[in-house]
């Protein structure tokens, strides 16, 4: 099922999936300063980014919210992540915040190597955090640290996802690729992982990590966008397993709304022209996302 060109028509796309709405884990609603920070950098450029891009939603809040809704995404977080010490702690309030007075808004939070992190992990649990970020490339930091490993094992108990951007886009180095978070998960198997961007470009190894442990599922955050396609292909080899986790609830939606060069829809054609079949569309755009929050 295909056909899904401008954001008016997805409404539309899902009535003939027979689908309520659509839950997106991978939304990001930042303090506005730190947001301003974020759209100057991918506007301006970067590695792999050229010139930068033109952001599709660099809207005011109210208008994004109401875009999303629009769309028909019942559920989405307001993902944030810290790349230094003493932030993750102000930006959980924030997003607890915003969700608190955003309909539909999933509760979130992040954390960082740094003294206290546990403690801030389980007030933001107590205070009905539904989900994590991290971003180990921004972040900088090494998930395997001693600091991080009660966290953890806490989050793998109370099996509450956490989005983990553990590949090497948009740029190599550091603590990314398979290895860092895959020894987290020899430590931790019941951590209910969901690796951003389906791990690209490492697509085969991340497939390997979902497919072994029981909770680990991909998100498909920008991956066979005619963006990412020109830039980090997905292997056609994957296609059958990218069917069979998906079926098997290891795929889930996710888009990066608002800092997307291209409209909320192209996503969802992206997905559909796979020719995966509308059962399984069904299973990324909303069973999947469900059964994990």
């Amino acid at each position: 099922m295909t056909g899904v060109v401008s954001d008016v028509d997805v409404p539309g796309w899902l009535r003939r999936l027979g689908l309520p709405g659509l839950i997106d884990l991978h939304v990001h609603f930042l303090p506005e300063r730190m947001e301003r920070r974020v759209w100057h950098h991918f506007n301006h450029g970067g590695p792999l980014m050229g010139g930068g891009w033109h952001i599709a939603y660099e809207w005011p809040v109210d208008k994004r919210v109401e875009r999303l809704r629009e769309l028909g995404v019942r559920t989405f977080p307001a993902l944030a992540y810290a790349h230094k010490p003493d932030m993750a702690a102000d930006l959980n309030a924030w997003t607890l915040g915003f969700a608190r007075r955003t309909p539909g808004c999933l509760p979130s939070a992040t954390f960082y190597p740094e003294p206290g992190v546990e403690a801030y992990v389980r007030r933001a649990l107590d205070d009905g955090a539904r989900i994590f970020k991290v971003h180990l490339q921004v972040g900088g930091f090494d998930p395997r640290v001693p600091e991080l490993d009660d966290v953890w094992g806490l989050l793998a108990e109370s099996g509450v996802p956490v989005v983990v951007h553990a590949s090497s886009v948009p740029v190599r180095g550091g603590h990314v690729g398979v290895a860092p978070i895959a020894e987290v998960l020899r430590r931790h198997p019941a951590l209910r992982a969901v690796i951003a961007h389906l791990g690209m470009p490492e697509y085969d190894p991340f497939f390997d990590l979902a497919a072994r442990y029981e909770r680990v599922a991909l998100d498909t955050t920008m991956a066979f966008t005619d963006f990412s396609q020109e830039r980090m292909p997905f292997p056609e080899r994957l296609r059958p397993a990218l069917l069979d986790l998906g079926l098997a609830g290891k795929v889930v939606l996710g888009t990066d709304f608002p800092t997307i060069p291209y409209p909320y829809a192209h996503q969802l054609d992206a997905l559909a022209r796979l020719g995966l079949g509308d059962s399984w569309l069904r299973a990324v755009c909303w069973d999947n996302g469900a059964a994990m929050i």
